[in-house]
């Protein structure tokens, strides 16, 4: 049987925007993971209508 991970949305989406700031900087790992979590946190907290 094979097994599955459960990984949220947020993260995805985390994950993604780490991606894109490692493949565009010279962004370690954390420095990356870091700097991710508060653009998305930022992206969240703009309201609906804006976006």
């Amino acid at each position: 049987m094979a097994n599955t991970t459960f990984v949220s949305r947020y993260e995805q989406r985390v994950t993604f925007v780490q991606d894109v700031l490692q493949k565009n900087s010279k962004l370690g790992d954390k420095a990356a993971r870091d700097l991710a979590v508060q653009v998305v946190y930022a992206i969240d907290h703009i309201p609906e209508p804006t976006r």
